[in-house]
């Protein structure tokens, strides 16, 4: 066996296996200069469709297969589940003519990380036996904001097992969609923290799906705090609605502007679905100081389905979560201060992130309990017709970890919880007493940690 070292590409010419086989040469590097993505490229002397096979050294009960290529002379495979250092064998299957041929076995080793990636992520956990299979098998979606940007997939040791790097922007939002795809909000280093003006789609493989920019079609607007998708594939996303109002009469200007939020729906193309503002529905004259609010009147912060499709909207300068519907824009309840929900004392919070309908139909939000100076999570079961909520449950942190801006809460079981504490740098596993069973701290302060189980990214990233 020929062992390649990946330093930069290195070609072999007549690389030919067994008999018949149709390879006339193999290049190997890194794919897209990421070190976790080896990319192998293939030229045959007919039509072929290639795959490897490939596995770490002493391990070859452990192996991995690439995507097959489509029939052709030229091939670049994709190599994921790539650990630094590590040493692995791989070999080529081509389909021609009705046959199959496999090649000789070659090896590489990859290199180490680069230092700007090492010790971003550590872990602690000193009660392994209390975390279910389902959590230790899974991995945590993780985003930089600062360019250059990154989408991070880590492990729940705390190992970086897949990145995707976008130059000369931050990448400000992220969300693991159901397609197993990673979609995203890209902003300059000058807009915003959770503010920008792209819209970036990939798979695992790094390829882009879908890449967006304001300005063209009708993405017109700086959009922020949250990206996802539809039923039916479109792009839904907030984004800010700034209107000229005169504010002469609150101490404002004649020709002042107001900052509000809307829901903007696009298809792939960037052309307009459906569009919805907090201008349709509210009056900023009904807020009595107006002019100190001008410049983020509601801040919308999250956005998400609810179990009719409906949408989820959490305003923070609020405190208040909004049902809106998905046709006619119509606000069917609001739950929080001053809300239409009625609202136990105990299901008080103060300021929300992360609002969704987790896998148990609860209505879920990470209370960033600003009034109190102490972070939580709440489960809030709503009554069909919106005037009541009652709590399902409700955890309060350790006051050492209070988070009063961003974070987020997801659920890993039926007793667990993941929450993100974005400003301490820390995200933990809680049980619903609040006590913390695991922490991974990271070097940067994410917007908000997504669990992704272990079945949403195979065969990409395995264990």
């Amino acid at each position: 066996m020929k062992r390649i070292v990946i330093i930069f590409w290195i070609a072999f010419a007549g690389c030919t296996g067994r008999s018949g086989n149709v390879i006339r040469d193999i290049s190997i590097g890194l794919h897209n200069n990421n070190e976790l993505k080896i990319q192998i490229d293939v030229t045959t002397t007919a039509d072929a469709r290639v795959y490897a096979e490939y596995w770490p050294d002493g391990d070859s009960r452990r192996s991995f297969t690439s995507s097959v290529s489509d029939a052709g002379s030229h091939h670049a495979l994709v190599l994921g589940n790539i650990v630094p250092q590590t040493g692995y064998s791989f070999r080529l299957v081509t389909e021609s003519g009705g046959a199959q041929n496999v090649s000789k076995t070659y090896t590489f080793r990859s290199r180490g990380l680069p230092m700007w990636l090492q010790d971003q992520f550590k872990y602690s956990c000193t009660r392994p036996e209390l975390l279910p299979d389902v959590f230790k098998e899974g991995f945590l979606l993780i985003n930089k904001r600062e360019a250059p940007g990154f989408m991070y997939i880590v492990d729940t040791k705390g190992q970086l097992r897949w990145y995707h790097m976008v130059d000369g922007t931050g990448v400000k939002v992220t969300h693991f969609t159901k397609d197993a795809t990673i979609i995203s909000i890209l902003g300059k280093s000058d807009e915003p923290t959770s503010y920008g003006s792209e819209i970036l789609e990939i798979n695992l493989l790094g390829d882009t799906l879908l890449h967006l920019k304001k300005g063209q079609g009708d993405l017109r607007y700086t959009i922020h705090h949250e990206v996802i998708k539809n039923s039916a594939g479109n792009v839904v996303t907030i984004y800010e609605d700034l209107r000229i109002m005169d504010l002469s009469r609150v101490g404002g200007g004649k020709t002042d502007t107001v900052h509000g939020d809307g829901i903007l729906v696009l298809d792939k193309q960037g052309k307009k679905v459906w569009q919805w503002s907090v201008f349709d529905v509210c009056d900023p004259f009904a807020d009595s100081d107006l002019k100190k609010h001008k410049s983020d009147w509601m801040h919308a912060n999250s956005l998400s389905y609810d179990k009719d499709s409906n949408y989820l909207v959490s305003f923070y300068n609020l405190g208040q979560v909004w049902k809106v519907d998905a046709h006619s824009g119509k606000v069917l309840w609001k739950l929080g201060k001053g809300g239409t929900v009625g609202l136990p004392a105990s299901g008080v919070f103060s300021q929300s992130h992360a609002v969704h309908i987790n896998p148990y139909g609860s209505l879920m939000l990470f209370d960033n309990g600003v009034d109190k100076k102490r972070s939580g999570v709440y489960a809030f079961n709503i009554q069909p017709d919106g005037r009541a909520a009652r709590v399902d449950w409700h955890i309060d942190l350790p006051a050492e970890i209070y988070n009063d801006r961003m974070g987020s809460a997801y659920m890993i079981n039926d007793s667990l919880v993941l929450c993100c504490c974005s400003k301490r740098h820390i995200t933990v596993v809680a049980d619903k007493k609040g006590t913390l069973l695991w922490t991974l701290d990271t070097a940067i302060p994410p917007y908000r940690v997504q669990f992704i189980p272990a079945a949403m990214v195979k065969p990409f990233i395995l264990n």
